[in-house]
């Protein structure tokens, strides 16, 4: 079974995904981010793959992104650093990215390396979800690799039902059709959040974006599965002089 399924079917409530850009604050310290994560609570890690130009990121995790590419990441890079993974970490690990450095490194060979290294899912924004069921997805099901798609507060209840049978995994709800890092008051999405739950999705929903402190975490697990927090972590740790200390801190302060 796929960590991700396993993990919702031990937990299917309050699951907390901490995104982390690989290389990030320092090239190899992606191995000591993700560790620490598991070491201090986090049920499943999102693991940003640098990109010259990510459109669904605000300016914090577009900057992390821009150093740990000037840091030297690549994909060919976090791989390597991914190599000795599962001898470490037990909780799911989805790679998040865009399409583009994926179809250069050639989208069988980075699946075969996904398994390979114990990658569970992908979230891969810029892609079709058309293209990827006419042309992807029997190579990501032959690695046994869950592709997560996104959906926002203006995707029709049609779209969210087709998204929610394409995706395998979660589905990923944005809180807010801006970038993320924009800071959000839950409440207003409430409605939102309350139509998706009602829903009934075959799939755990995540909510993310503008998720950073207890009670953004609290308020969007009221009404899914979990939440996804990215941006205040990046600058939690962008300028740490401890990685672990600061990462159990940040973790604790969420799931206390």
């Amino acid at each position: 079974m796929n960590r991700i399924d396993a993990l919702f079917q031990r937990k299917p409530s309050k699951v907390l995904n901490i995104y982390c850009t690989a290389g990030f604050p320092a090239l190899n310290d992606t191995m000591t981010v993700v560790e620490a994560l598991q070491e201090s609570g986090a049920d499943m890690i999102e693991l940003g793959m640098p990109f010259s130009d990510p459109l669904a990121d605000g300016p914090v995790i577009q900057e992390s992104s821009t150093r740990a590419i000037r840091n030297g990441m690549r994909i060919s890079v976090l791989f390597e650093q991914l190599q000795n993974l599962r001898d470490r970490v037990t909780v799911p690990v989805v790679l998040m990215g865009y399409l583009n450095p994926v179809l250069q490194f050639g989208v069988r060979d980075f699946c075969e390396k996904c398994a390979e290294v114990g990658v569970d899912g992908l979230i891969l924004p810029d892609l079709p979800m058309d293209e990827y069921e006419s042309e992807y997805k029997p190579i990501f099901d032959q690695y046994g690799l869950h592709l997560i798609f996104l959906v926002t507060p203006e995707t029709k209840e049609e779209r969210i039902r087709k998204i929610d049978a394409a995706s395998r995994g979660f589905v990923y709800a944005v809180s807010s059709s801006s970038t993320t890092g924009k800071d959000k008051d839950m409440s207003h999405q409430a409605a939102y959040f309350e139509r998706l739950e009602n829903m009934k999705l075959k799939n755990p929903v995540l909510i993310g974006f503008g998720i950073r402190d207890k009670a953004t975490f609290d308020a969007a697990c009221a009404h899914s599965s979990g939440a996804i927090i990215g941006t205040a972590f990046v600058k939690a740790i962008e300028n740490s002089g401890n990685l672990q200390a600061t990462v159990a801190d940040f973790v604790k302060g969420i799931i206390a």
